[in-house]
């Protein structure tokens, strides 16, 4: 969408494309498949947190939908989908547990740049806008409130991150084990 029609960028309350409209649909229709998923396959214990970050989008998105306001907003908090793919290449190398760490390492600076990239630097931008051009009620307040949570998500995550891939040591605890458990290592 941003390829095709960059000049979307100018007017992130109001610039409005077709394809950023299919697209944003398109990402609705994926987040309440997967939280429909993850509820059905009993998931939802060790997964609330994706049910919460779905929660969200769903939400936002719909009222994007249904507005046509803030299209280009989401679009840029798709761009977070890039850095998934080395975040599951990430997960798919710890599962299999290659032998040559070589790529792994690899991957795991990838994996750093993209995250940069293509979550923290849209997120941040994104947060700026809001909190600095958007007026602070009704569906600008609403979008405002998801965006800060997602922040702290991102963060977290990021920390999670970075523990596992470049500070391990800072990963156990007294007794030796892993302070988030064995989900920590496909976060």
């Amino acid at each position: 969408s941003l390829w095709h029609s960059p000049e979307l960028l100018s007017d992130i309350q109001d610039g409005y494309s077709v394809s950023g409209h299919l697209l944003v649909c398109f990402s609705s229709g994926y987040f309440i498949h997967d939280s429909l998923d993850i509820i059905f396959n009993h998931q939802s214990r060790s997964s609330w947190e994706y049910l919460v970050h779905h929660a969200m989008a769903i939400s936002a998105f719909v009222s994007l939908i249904i507005t046509g306001r803030f299209l280009v907003a989401a679009i840029l908090l798709l761009l977070v989908e890039v850095s998934n793919i080395f975040l599951t290449v990430r997960m798919l190398l710890k599962m299999s547990n290659v032998p040559s760490p070589a790529l792994y390492e690899a991957n795991k600076y990838v994996n750093l740049v993209m995250y940069f990239a293509f979550r923290l630097a849209p997120q941040a931008y994104l947060t700026w806008y809001f909190l600095r051009y958007v007026e602070v009620q009704g569906q600008g307040a609403f979008l405002t409130a998801n965006l800060l949570l997602l922040d702290a998500m991102i963060l977290m995550y990021f920390s999670r991150l970075l523990r596992s891939d470049f500070f391990p040591s800072l990963r156990k605890g007294s007794a030796g084990r892993d302070v988030d458990g064995e989900k920590f290592l496909i976060d």
